[in-house]
């Protein structure tokens, strides 16, 4: 976990604070599609990203889904540092887009350490940063941008993500994702497809040009 540890963190950490987080951190494997947080679930650590992506969706009264934004290598989430500090139920879902290792750190090291670390409370500012920027570019996609765009800004979003232009997710997964139908995704893909900036696959699409 050391060698994870300062191959992802060293110019970000002091030498002292990644031997703590060695010391009380778990090492921890999550497989794609598996759930890491569920919504209402109390948060007892926080994530740091070694490897893969984490997607952060949000759920509204009728169950129907929103994505909010990606986690990546380095990354922690915004959300839940909130939830830890507060001790407060988590409001949002967060499900593993690839295979992921994380180590998860223990609530109470987080405030100890901001106070205690400049790289900690720099690294936890700047996280809250990105984050709330994502965010807002979510809402600026929902409130401005016409679906045709938002979906075009989704497959882009994931080809980066992933580092792949075969993006493994159904028409319906992509509605749920977006907030909107199948049939709405299926005629907007179809519509990408003759345009020849798609191909389109059984649960698959190939990005050609985007």
């Amino acid at each position: 976990m050391l060698t994870d540890l300062k191959e992802n963190f060293n110019n970000i950490f002091e030498e002292a604070l990644i031997a703590e987080i060695n010391e009380v951190g778990t090492f921890k494997e999550v497989k794609e599609g598996e759930k890491l947080i569920e919504i209402g679930d109390y948060v007892r650590s926080m994530p740091l990203l070694i490897s893969g992506a984490i997607k952060i969706l949000r759920e509204d009264d009728n169950g129907d889904e929103l994505l909010l934004y990606f986690l990546e290598r380095g990354d922690t989430c915004a959300m839940t540092l909130t939830c830890c500090l507060g001790q407060t139920k988590s409001e949002i879902r967060a499900i593993a887009e690839l295979d992921t290792t994380l180590i998860m750190i223990p609530i109470q090291k987080m405030e100890e350490w901001t106070g205690k670390y400049k790289s900690w409370r720099n690294f936890v500012f700047q996280s809250y940063h990105e984050r709330l920027t994502e965010m807002l570019e979510t809402i600026d996609s929902i409130a401005f941008l016409k679906m045709d765009e938002r979906l075009v800004k989704y497959l882009q979003n994931k080809k980066k993500v992933t580092n792949d232009p075969l993006i493994n997710s159904t028409h319906q997964e992509i509605a749920y994702e977006l907030h909107t139908s199948r049939v709405v995704v299926s005629r907007l893909l179809k519509k990408l497809e003759s345009m020849g900036k798609i191909e389109l696959y059984r649960n698959s699409i190939k990005i050609v040009s985007l």
